[in-house]
């Protein structure tokens, strides 16, 4: 067969990445009665190839090439269930699909669930630190009657208060929870839906109810770093406070101002820096939260609240926390930037001042150095005209030795303003051409 004719322009590297991005993690299709076992492990400091290495682990797959895990999602299929494996930015996840014996319907033990056919310590080796961990039991049962479904339900979450929702457009699912940890660490979920469910029905709401709770507690991490922070803030603001006032008071030296400035602008700037992240996080997370609840289209079930108005009030003031500490950071530096702005105000207005003082000084002493340059050069006209005249002297008492009838005192004394004048001119002239090249 001939090759199909290139017909449009070479392709962008990531166009067949971002076109397919839509089929990634594709939901399973599940069986009732079934168990899913979900494990999301934070994949910090946890490589790739670490992942992989615990995969090889699993029976019949030690030959798994490395290349089938670079697409961040892998299923695995075994004789007596499924594994799903999808890596995230910041957690990792691994879903067990698990099939039920028929007659698991009729028993209300809990534990019989807990069977798993993965290989022993398998699950507890998983890479990483665990964030969130699921058991959720679907079943085929009569929703139409959602209290006796409830009650029913009530019997595998080992009667504790739950919350429940009737799932989708139509009601065609009953999902009941009590946001529990059991003795295995595990939270519990029961899943009821009518002998017609399909497969692909079923397994849609099973990825959305564990996304759910899978977000919800990612978007949680933030919480206690918050509340750690809170004690920080407020020791911050009063430092704050603190340095504006010995600013304001002028009762500390400039230098000390601008260190404590310093220091606390630094521990700020390290807090936003540590925590950004975390906080960014939180608000996609609680986002994606939102996002799953909207998809769920509930419907109450008399005298029970629903999964999502018991999430959302629970997730709200503490999303709320994570939020206004993140505004108290950033708030917390734009007034160090404020007060840093009046210190530099505050230490040019001073800088100005003493260059002002200065100046002032250079001044006078400019004029007292003019004057005592005209001193100077008054004295020196004087001195100069002194040597001159006793030269004109000695000159004088030569011609009249020599035979010339001149009275000495007299030529000498009549000289005396003319070598004055000469020695006046010659010297402001000399200067006048000194401060014409300077």
């Amino acid at each position: 067969m001939a090759a199909t004719e290139q017909r449009l322009p070479s392709d962008d590297p990531n166009r067949f990445l971002i076109h397919n991005e839509v089929h990634a993690r594709p939901s399973a299709t599940i069986s009732l009665p079934a168990m899913v076992i979900y494990l999301a492990v934070l994949n910090d400091k946890i490589s790739r190839n670490d992942e992989y290495m615990h995969l090889c682990l699993l029976p019949g797959q030690q030959s798994l090439s490395v290349e089938v895990i670079k697409s961040n999602f892998l299923r695995l299929q075994f004789p007596d269930y499924s594994l799903k494996w999808e890596r995230h930015t910041e957690f990792t996840s691994y879903t067990i699909l698990q099939s039920l014996d028929d007659d698991i319907q009729s028993s209300n033990d809990p534990d019989i669930l807990f069977n798993l056919k993965l290989p022993e310590n398998w699950l507890r080796t998983v890479p990483g630190t665990t964030i969130a961990a699921i058991k959720m039991t679907m079943l085929h049962g009569d929703i139409s009657k959602p209290n006796e479904s409830l009650d029913y339900a009530k019997k595998w979450l080992g009667n504790q208060s739950i919350v429940a929702s009737l799932v989708g457009n139509t009601s065609h699912s009953l999902a009941v929870t009590d946001f529990r940890l059991d003795d295995n660490g595990f939270e519990n979920m029961v899943v009821i839906t009518p002998q017609e469910t399909t497969g692909v029905r079923a397994g849609r709401v099973s990825q959305r109810l564990i996304e759910l709770e899978t977000y919800r507690l990612m978007a949680l991490r933030g919480f206690p770093i918050a509340k750690q922070l809170a004690t920080f803030l407020a020791q911050s603001d009063k430092s704050l406070a603190k340095i504006t006032s010995q600013l304001e008071n002028k009762s500390s030296s400039d230098q000390q101002l601008l260190d404590q400035l310093i220091s606390l602008a630094s521990e700020i700037e390290c807090a936003i820096t540590e925590n950004t992240f975390c906080f960014s996080a939180t608000r996609a997370y609680d986002e994606l939260v939102s996002q799953r609840i909207a998809e769920l289209r509930e419907r109450s079930i008399h005298g029970t609240q629903t999964i999502g108005d018991f999430m959302q009030r629970r997730l709200s003031p503490a999303i709320a926390t994570v939020a206004y500490t993140a505004e108290r950071l950033a708030s917390l530096s734009e007034r160090i930037s404020r007060v840093s702005a009046l210190l530099h105000t505050r230490v040019d207005i001073a800088t100005e001042l003493q260059n002002q003082q200065l100046l002032e000084k250079l001044t006078r002493g400019q004029e007292l150095q003019l004057r005592l340059q005209a001193t100077v050069e008054g004295l020196s006209i004087a001195a100069i005209s002194y040597y001159v005249v006793s030269l004109v002297y000695y000159l004088a008492k030569a011609l009249k030795a020599y035979g010339l009838p001149i009275h000495i005192e007299i030529f000498t004394g009549t000289l005396i303003p003319i070598v004055l004048l000469v020695v006046w001119y010659t010297t402001s002239a000399v200067n006048k051409k000194i401060r014409f090249n300077d």
